[in-house]
């Protein structure tokens, strides 16, 4: 069994802070964030996710190999040869800004427990490998000063701390003196850290709860929330009883959904987003198959059109440089931004339902028509005396007829306006687009 040296002192410490909070808690109460921060990230639509750590020095996935494709005391050991010299926040940042992204969320802590801090709760931490620098640190101040908003990944599981219940490989075995609430205290002292230290923190994600459930779950959410009022938590902090998913996975958890390496479906109701890696896996590996301009572009259209974010994930080099393929493809979509970002920034997805080559966002008296594909023509339900002008973004020429049904227009763009991966129309109303409610498009059915 492992053992994580700290010292008793600073654990209670740690618990004692938390006590005039711990009183005030309400069971099954972890409250949402305001509707004003909630509405800010959504603006954003677009961020980074950044999936690191000694696991780059063997090219395979990050807590998923440990005890599979590498035996767990090897995988253990990693940190003490990893020195990423290449390693510079500020260069991350440059990453993520050319690409248009406006926000970034960096795996602080992953199911293999090493911690990418200067934790005083475990020595499993960078400051403990040759690099002996606080990478979250440096990253939060960089994201600061460059103006991207910095958000925090950290594993519910933690299958290296002898506490957690599950172990590797893959949460699949179980440790032999397992304590929940041992794990809740040092779980619950590690964010009081993140929170008081890196803030302020524009999201909390959580991943694989596991046995984590509503028991710790719900007070440790509610104490983050006093801690950083206006954070973001998405729907993997902890599971809750009768969901059969050794992952915990929680729709009803946090304020936002999490679909993974796919787009989540239109839905207005709930805040989503999307999580997705730019090639195959979510750490660094050599020669790993890279997503097109098209994937790329299409899947940030799908997601705001479907009214989700994009969190599109990177894995830097076991030197901690971003590898320079990964960051020239998100160059190039930041040249697409740069000329049309105003129909992704800011919208919200509708009015219109998407189906599998038409999306639309929209903002105030605007839609914006995604036609992707080289689609070149759609029947809209709306009427045409309500659109005062339209316009191809992307260049090219479009016109507006009006079948027999006067609740429908047909839009039909020229033979210069189609585009392989995206022809934007933009239509102004007569009215406000926020208002209408979600509709079908004549004779489709609903994207998948």
């Amino acid at each position: 069994m492992k053992s994580i040296p700290k010292t008793t002192s600073a654990l209670l410490a740690l618990v004692f802070s938390a006590l005039p909070l711990l009183a005030q808690e309400k069971p099954l109460s972890p409250g949402h964030a305001p509707a004003a921060a909630v509405e800010n990230w959504k603006d954003s639509r677009y961020g980074m996710f950044i999936h690191w750590g000694p696991v780059s020095l063997k090219g395979t996935e990050i807590g998923w190999s440990r005890g599979k494709q590498v035996p767990i005391d090897e995988y253990d050991n990693l940190y003490k040869k990893f020195n990423p010299t290449g390693f510079d926040a500020d260069k991350w940042v440059a990453v993520a800004k050319a690409g248009g992204m406006k926000y970034i969320v960096l795996t602080a802590k992953h199911h293999d427990g090493f911690c990418l801090w200067d934790s005083k709760l475990t020595d499993y931490n960078i400051m403990h490998s040759p690099f002996k620098r606080d990478v979250v640190k440096e990253l939060a101040e960089a994201c600061k000063k460059g103006g991207i908003a910095f958000g925090i990944y950290y594993s519910s599981c933690d299958w290296y701390h002898p506490s957690f219940p599950l172990g590797s490989p893959g949460g699949t075995t179980r440790k032999p003196n397992p304590d929940l609430d041992a794990y809740d205290v040092f779980m619950r002292g590690q964010l009081r850290e993140l929170s008081r230290n890196y803030g302020p923190i524009f999201t909390f994600w959580f991943d694989v709860p596991q046995s984590y459930g509503v028991k710790h779950g719900v007070p440790m959410v509610r104490e983050l929330r006093q801690l950083q009022p206006n954070v973001l938590i998405n729907n993997r902090a902890y599971s809750e009883p009768g969901r059969r998913n050794r992952y915990g996975y929680q729709k009803n958890v946090g304020d936002y959904e999490t679909p993974e390496q796919k787009v989540g479906k239109f839905q207005t109701t709930r805040p989503w987003e999307t999580c997705m890696t730019i090639c195959r896996q979510w750490a660094w590996k050599p020669n790993d198959e890279l997503k097109s301009l098209k994937q790329c572009l299409q899947t940030l259209v799908r997601t705001s059109g479907g009214d989700g974010n994009f969190l599109f994930n990177v894995g830097p080099m076991p030197d901690g440089r971003i590898e320079q393929r990964q960051a020239d493809r998100l160059a190039e979509m930041g040249d697409w931004l740069q000329k049309y970002g105003d129909s992704i920034y800011g919208t919200r997805g509708g009015p219109f339902i998407p189906v599998d080559d038409v999306y639309s966002t929209r903002k105030g008296d605007k839609i914006y028509l995604h036609l992707l594909d080289s689609r070149s023509t759609v029947t809209l339900p709306i009427s045409k005396h309500l659109i005062k002008s339209s316009k191809v973004l992307t260049g090219g020429t479009v016109t507006l007829s009006a079948p027999g049904d006067h609740a429908l227009t047909t839009l039909t763009l020229g033979k210069d306006a189609a585009q392989e991966i995206d022809a934007i129309v933009e239509l102004i109303l007569t009215q406000s687009a926020m208002d209408m409610e979600p509709r079908k498009l004549p004779g489709k059915t609903e994207a998948k």
